[in-house]
């Protein structure tokens, strides 16, 4: 199956089987540890599956090694045009487990679309394009992004060219196929990645439209983190005879620790300030619950010190490109974004979440704690819960069969920081002006009409916060001591005061009784009055209208 190496011009390589791979521009090796979850192979090696020279150049330069379980499993099975429905965790390679055998199967003296990768989100688009670019560099394979919310004359005048792979999310690919300007006739594989939010209600019409437009003799490859009943459905109806490939023994990575903090919503900003200060992040990203909320929380962590980005849906296209591209190049070390965020996105620098909104279904929690911990490296989720969080949580660890943890006064760095850098101060230190000059970067974005804006009269161009709530105090002022009331598993309400003052609230600074909101210990608690020493209202962002 090896094609001729000197039909590619940019491969000036000594192609001899003892030497071609000796002349590859191969990165240093990772020396990071990794978990199971990409470390229990079968002992493959990529050369197992007679895949071009060229190919296998890619994908040494990009730094594999050997197959991680799921391309083990995915792509010798792939490259016999089986239909296949996979399921593995977040960032244990299943990009690659489809990419390779895509790029494998194209001819490139046939100038056709021949992969069609599906993906949820632009920026998920633009992450597995590259994905393709950087693996099949060697190959003279064109690679093709066509997503919404970019000019669709563009996408017209790149298919008058030679296009092999197409990524793009659902609506642009369509559009472009029902116009005929996509011919995707002799497109043989059609790929879903996070295939089970393509196959939600928003997408899934759109989805199964396309399908007409393929070729009888398609292989369809669904991949995905969790697999509901619509999948199953889609499966029944258009996979023949399927491979399923299920590496779920348990849904959370492994290297992945999970922590909450028991806080009141007023002094989430203080805690997230406490936990910039004592954890050594290499580079974050914090949800919100709301577009109004990111942009909110990320001027009040710039008021903080601390530089940062933020992305949201309501974003012009060409902003959110430029936000994920700097800040995957480490411009900065602080992202908050909405679950926009959530789905495929491998930024391997990232070894720290932070749930600032607690997410509402288990689903939108396993994809968030998964932007940590990238292919079996390790990673710290961290919730920040209110009273009205408590039921939320027990519920997702019931789901998911884990257990979150309260979080200690000391966190083991060796949980989250790679054994080269343990001896490395890196934790923030607040940087005023570094912070505003990226926020100054950020506020030159064009919004869209929709868009939220600074200049609503209801918004503080400083703080950030609504102007009738706004208050000009110290970050540590105002602080007091949380308790735990999550609720129905028993150890909740054993250690009231497991926050140890390190991460919630210190109540020498308040006139309240130990528990300031909530009293009693039975289940069934209701809000009392605080029986504050003054009547201003604390600091804290406010819900989104």
């Amino acid at each position: 199956m090896s094609s001729n190496p000197t039909q590619n011009p940019n491969a000036n390589f000594n192609y001899s089987n003892a030497q071609w791979k000796q002349q590859l521009n191969i990165p240093a090796k990772d020396t990071r540890p990794q978990t199971e979850d990409v470390t229990v192979t079968k002992g493959n090696e990529f050369e197992d599956y007679f895949l071009k020279r060229e190919l296998l150049m890619g994908i040494f330069e990009a730094g594999f090694e050997r197959p991680s379980p799921i391309q083990e499993e995915a792509i010798p099975i792939a490259l016999t045009g089986r239909d296949i429905l996979a399921r593995a965790k977040n960032g244990t390679g299943k990009t690659a487990a489809f990419v390779i055998p895509a790029l494998e199967k194209i001819n490139t003296q046939k100038p056709k679309i021949q992969a069609l990768l599906l993906v949820p989100t632009r920026e998920l688009a633009l992450q597995t394009s590259q994905v393709c670019k950087t693996l099949g560099k060697h190959m003279g394979i064109q690679v093709m992004v066509s997503t919404g919310g970019t000019n669709l004359k563009e996408d017209i005048l790149r298919l008058a060219d030679t296009v092999h792979v197409i990524v793009g999310t659902p609506g642009r690919v369509l559009d472009l196929a029902s116009r005929g300007i996509a011919d995707l006739s002799d497109c043989p594989t059609y790929v879903l990645d996070e295939a089970d939010k393509l196959l939600s209600p928003e997408f899934a019409p759109v989805v199964e439209q396309l399908i007409d437009f393929l070729p009888k003799d398609r292989q369809i490859m669904l991949f995905s983190a969790t697999f509901p009943m619509l999948v199953k459905n889609f499966k029944d109806k258009f996979l023949v005879k399927p491979y399923e490939i299920n590496l779920m023994d348990e849904l959370t990575l492994r290297g992945v620790t999970q922590y909450y903090v028991f806080v009141e919503e007023r002094q989430k900003v203080h805690c997230l300030n406490t936990l910039f200060s004592k954890l050594q992040i290499n580079q974050s990203i914090i949800f919100c619950s709301s577009v109004s909320r990111v942009e909110l929380l990320a001027r009040k962590i710039t008021q903080l010190g601390y530089s940062c980005f933020y992305s949201h849906a309501k974003m012009l296209q060409q902003n959110r490109n430029r936000v994920f591209h700097d800040f995957r190049n480490g411009i900065c070390r602080n992202l908050v974004c909405t679950d926009l965020l959530t789905r495929g996105i491998d930024i391997q620098a990232v070894n720290v979440v932070i749930n600032f909104d607690f997410p509402k279904n288990a689903e939108t929690y396993l994809h968030r704690i998964g932007r940590s911990g990238r292919f079996g490296h390790l990673g710290l989720a961290i919730n920040l819960i209110t009273y009205e969080d408590r039921f939320l949580l027990y519920k997702i660890e019931q789901e998911l069969g884990t257990e979150i943890q309260p979080i200690p006064p000391t966190i083991d760095k060796r949980l989250y920081v790679a054994p080269s850098a343990l001896d490395e101060d890196q934790s923030q230190k607040p940087d005023i002006e570094a912070a505003q000059s990226i926020q100054r970067i950020q506020d030159s974005f064009q919004r869209p009409n929709n868009g939220p804006r600074h200049n609503n009269p209801h918004h503080n161009h400083q703080g950030g916060y609504p102007n009738q709530h706004h208050q000009h105090q110290h970050p540590h002022q105002h602080q007091h001591q949380g308790n735990d009331h999550r609720g129905p598993r028993q150890h909740y309400n054993q250690n009231p005061h497991h926050n140890n003052g390190n991460y919630g609230y210190n109540n020498q600074q308040r006139h309240h009784n130990n528990n300031p909101n909530y009293h009693g210990n039975q289940g069934n608690r209701q809000p009392q009055n605080n029986n504050r020493n003054n009547n201003q209202p604390e600091p804290g962002l406010k819900a989104a209208s």
